[in-house]
């Protein structure tokens, strides 16, 4: 088992592999910087062969959305782990291993629906790395 330190620390690594993708969205939302985004996108939708392209204006607007979700939601697990963590270190673990399990679960159904199901192999492998040492509880 791990310990509370190391769980607040796990928390931050969270945050960031959440958050960190928020930046990359945004910027797909101008031609001038949407190559980063693009090409997240190709490999994430395995095989890597230019699908999807940025080129309808509604990815811009998508990727608007997604870029500032997944901003907020490694903010608010950053804060949850400098601020709340030390008073209910339960609630925040659960918190994070539930709402985590949930993305993966309608990420991965609207991946597999969409036709996109190669991107399930890549939550996998998100979830496992974001949740890393939280799924279980911390040692007293």
């Amino acid at each position: 088992m791990t310990s509370h330190a190391f769980h607040k620390f796990w928390l931050k690594i969270s945050a960031v592999l959440i958050g960190g993708f928020g930046p990359i969205f945004f910027l797909g939302t101008m031609p001038a910087t949407q190559e980063p985004a693009r090409w997240s996108l190709d490999l994430l939708s395995w095989p890597f062969d230019g699908f999807p392209t940025y080129a309808p204006r509604e990815m811009w607007f998508l990727s608007a959305l997604t870029g500032g979700f997944l901003f907020g939601w490694g903010v608010m697990v950053w804060c949850l782990s400098i601020w709340v963590y030390d008073h209910c270190p339960e609630g925040v673990r659960k918190s994070l291993v539930v709402g985590v399990c949930l993305w993966f679960v309608l990420d991965s159904a609207g991946s597999v629906t969409s036709g996109v199901w190669p991107n399930v192999l890549w939550n996998v492998l998100v979830l496992l790395s974001v949740v890393g040492p939280l799924w279980r509880p911390a040692r007293q």
